[in-house]
């Protein structure tokens, strides 16, 4: 994917919002996601095979329903402040459009608040069903989809891997959001350490230095390049491409636990970094037999260490194809 988005907002009709057809009924899946994967600091996102999936369907009784299952069940609000349900209506809003009744209904299996994209893959997912739901002359294209996502979210590293998949390399100018798609190695296997913890972003970000010296800058921006180049070409190169100057040892003190396991798998030869703002744990391993000894390396560790806190290793795949919509539409 490589979009060039529009600077303005799509107007609003001057006669008034009008009505979302009723007795539509949308399914809209959504892939996790790892931004930065080292030093690709706010530009880099990978894809995961891990989803969160939710169905949309608007009736003539008026009201918002929200039921939610699986990650964040019992804790995240069922109405209208709910993230998904919050993206549908600025997206149905935004093209002069309102919601009459509307059920939700998430299966989620996305972690909240570990790295893995969840808030993303929320307004991902509400984007999508929302413009499935509008006519086919008020829908958002590409280029809309990405800017409107990156827009809610604040910034396009997570969103946009959702969106299209693989690898996505994004960048802003003037606040024009864009991306490309680059087909990573088939030979590449994330694996991860989640634990039951969770960091939120703000709290991550509010670590990091406003300056950083300009040698530290020029040789985080090589390990980019060479990662981008191992992640699509040459996966032997994993260890020294997801090498990080920027941002990982500074939000170090807000998840110990992690930056000790992170530490201990890179001495060991692993390719492992911090997924996003942490706490998540991810390798990036150059094959099945590599992916094992990661997912034993983690293991061992972690029973080792008695940090507290419950892990799940997980070996995942590369979604190739980004999030996937399908059901009735108009």
């Amino acid at each position: 994917m490589h979009v060039d988005l529009p600077r303005e907002p799509r107007s609003v009709s001057r006669t008034g919002p009008r009505a979302l057809a009723p007795g539509q009924d949308v399914r809209v899946s959504v892939p996790a996601t790892s931004a930065n994967l080292g030093p690709g600091f706010d530009s880099l996102g990978l894809a995961l095979t891990l989803y969160d999936t939710v169905r949309v369907r608007t009736s003539e009784n008026e009201g918002i329903f929200v039921e939610v299952a699986g990650e964040g069940a019992g804790n995240v609000p069922l109405d209208s402040s709910h993230l998904v349900v919050r993206a549908l209506l600025a997206t149905v809003a935004a093209a002069g459009y309102e919601v009459q009744g509307l059920h939700l209904s998430a299966d989620n299996a996305i972690p909240h608040g570990r790295g893995l994209g969840s808030s993303a893959s929320a307004i991902v997912s509400g984007v999508l069903a929302a413009n499935s739901l509008l006519p086919a002359e008020a829908r958002l294209d590409a280029a809309g989809l990405l800017h409107s996502c990156s827009a809610l979210e604040g910034h396009p590293d997570n969103v946009a891997p959702a969106l299209a998949g693989d690898l996505a390399i994004s960048w802003e100018t003037d606040g024009v959001f864009r991306s490309v798609r680059s087909a990573v190695h088939p030979a590449v296997v994330p694996v991860v350490a989640i634990p039951d913890v969770e960091l939120s972003t703000e709290s991550a970000r509010g670590l990091l230095p406003a300056t950083v010296a300009h040698r530290t800058a020029a040789a985080n921006a090589g390990r980019a390049a060479l990662l981008i180049h191992a992640l699509t070409v040459d996966p032997s190169l994993l260890l020294e491409g997801t090498h990080d100057a920027l941002h990982q040892d500074f939000r170090a003190p807000a998840m110990p636990d992690s930056a000790r396991l992170l530490q201990s798998l890179r001495s060991a030869g692993f390719a492992a970094v911090i997924s996003g703002a942490g706490p998540t744990v991810m390798c990036l391993a150059n094959g099945e037999t590599a992916a094992l000894e990661a997912e034993h390396a983690m293991t061992k560790h972690l029973q080792a260490a008695e940090s507290g806190a419950n892990w799940r290793v997980l070996r995942l795949g590369v979604e190739r194809d980004g999030a996937r919509v399908e059901g009735h539409q108009r």
